[in-house]
């Protein structure tokens, strides 16, 4: 939906607005229209266009690495109109898919099933960008400041919505090292994040050599099908990362029970210095590559060896990149040293992919008129309840919520897609004080912590030690 918020709809305050339009907050968006009753005073702004979820990633053939059952809605409500299958049904798609017996979907599948959910649901306003949110303790509600903008941004109305809660959905940003930073933001330098691969990628085909920066998925895909594209014997590719190998994700049973619930609970009551040391160590839950892709890239290389010889691919774990420059006009030469040889060296290339993953896009100006009521831990970083709520000043009668901006409270799950409607079901439980959407009490089989129950005193007499064997 886009096009003018009319006045009276500004006017009137909402029960919740929405700022940002990526799946999380679609998510939302699709259960608070379901909420009994007609539903929740909902409304969302996204200053984009219209629906987009990493167009420049959609490589053919590149799948999830969720479940389609990880769609918007269906794992808190599995009857809402906005689920994956109603999509498909929609499309009269159902039987085909049936078939076609795909567990996981293709990313380009998940993108098209949001932008229809994104075209028919009601409140969502594109092509309006949120300035500023503040609390007025007069009218005790938040006011949302806003500028409606036209398909090339331009500026073209100024607006003002009043609401009793705040949900950010903002998403995260492309994360550049420092070293490549000045050759990423130079331009006509062939340098290029992977979140706009698919922009570059008759560039990156033509360039003699490429290096590709990132042991991720995205990283992984990139490389696969650079590698795939050009010629046998010629490839001219460089694979390289900072982690210790090209590992697998942890895909097992036992193991995905961290993108439950159950472990978000646990995560978020353990002590804040143990969360800051757990997360960077549990990279392979959510920065691993699936199993799949490398075996796909494995076989791809071994193909080019069957009739003699070696593919010019260079994969080597284990290397950052200390310092990077231009040599003459058109190429790049990267600085590397391997972490544990200790040894440096130099590689010159023609152009660079760098899946060096994304961060939390900052929300500091858009929250400044908030900034006296925020509450922070001991890192200067927001501090999010187990609901999910920014902790603010008591006086504050309303909540802002996040959604995927809690990693630090939250652990590994915060940005995975399988706990999208569970969050969402738990931010309108907390927005309606009733219970629109029960949730489970247990999702997993694994307990992750002990349980604290006092032990039951015992009285002194009944304090005797039994012995093991009886003397005869």
């Amino acid at each position: 939906m886009t096009g003018s918020t009319p006045q009276q709809d500004l006017d009137q305050p909402h029960d919740l607005v929405g700022v940002g339009i990526g799946p999380f907050n679609l998510s939302l968006a699709a259960l608070a229209h379901g909420v009994p009753g007609g539903g929740l005073a909902a409304t969302f702004y996204e200053q984009r266009p219209a629906f987009q979820w990493h167009p420049g990633l959609l490589i053919e053939g590149a799948t999830l690495q969720v479940p389609f059952l990880a769609d918007l809605v269906t794992l808190a409500d599995p009857t809402s109109p906005w689920t994956f299958l109603n999509y498909l049904k929609s499309r009269e798609r159902l039987f085909p898919f049936y078939f076609a017996e795909k567990f996981h979907i293709q990313r380009a599948e998940y993108d098209a099933y949001c932008r229809w959910v994104s075209e028919r649901l009601p409140g969502l306003h594109f092509g309006h960008q949120v300035d500023s949110v503040r609390w007025n303790p007069e009218r005790r509600l938040f006011e949302v400041d806003f500028t409606q903008v036209d398909p090339e941004g331009e500026a073209e109305a100024l607006g003002r919505a009043y609401t009793r809660n705040v949900v950010l959905g903002v998403g995260t940003e492309p994360y550049v090292p420092e070293p490549l930073k000045p050759l990423s933001d130079a331009p006509g330098v062939p340098v290029f994040h992977s979140a706009d691969y698919l922009t570059h990628r008759e560039t990156l085909l033509a360039a003699g050599h490429v290096t590709v920066i990132g042991s991720g998925q995205s990283g992984a895909e990139v490389f696969l099908d650079l590698l795939r594209a050009r010629p046998a014997g010629a490839e001219r590719i460089h694979w390289l990362a900072r982690t210790e190998a090209f590992a697998p994700m942890e895909y097992s049973k036992l193991g995905l029970e961290h993108f439950t619930p159950d472990y978000t609970r646990y995560f978020h009551a353990l002590p804040e210095p143990v969360r800051g040391d757990l997360v960077p160590r549990q990279w392979q839950l959510h920065k691993g590559i699936d199993a799949d892709t490398i075996a796909a890239i494995h076989d791809e290389l071994y193909r080019r060896t069957l009739h003699g010889g070696w593919p010019d691919a260079v994969l080597t774990p284990g290397v950052r990149v200390r310092t990077a420059g231009r040599v003459a006009t058109t190429q790049v030469e990267l600085h590397l040293e391997h972490l544990q040889q200790g040894t440096r060296s130099r590689l010159t290339t023609d152009a660079v992919v760098l899946a060096t993953g994304y961060r939390e896009r900052p929300v500091d100006r858009m929250l400044a008129g908030l900034d006296p009521y925020l509450r922070h831990d001991s890192a200067g970083r927001a501090r999010v309840d187990e609901r999910y709520r920014l902790v603010l000043d008591p006086s504050v009668t309303g909540s802002v919520f996040v959604q995927n901006a809690e990693k630090h409270t939250h652990g590994v799950g915060a940005p995975d897609l399988g706990l999208a409607a569970w969050r969402s079901a738990t931010i309108l439980n907390a927005v309606s004080g009733k219970e629109p959407y029960p949730l489970p009490r247990r999702t997993a089989f694994t307990s992750f912590g002990l349980e604290t129950r006092e032990a039951p005193s015992i009285p002194a007499q009944e304090r005797k030690l039994t012995p093991l064997t009886q003397n005869v």
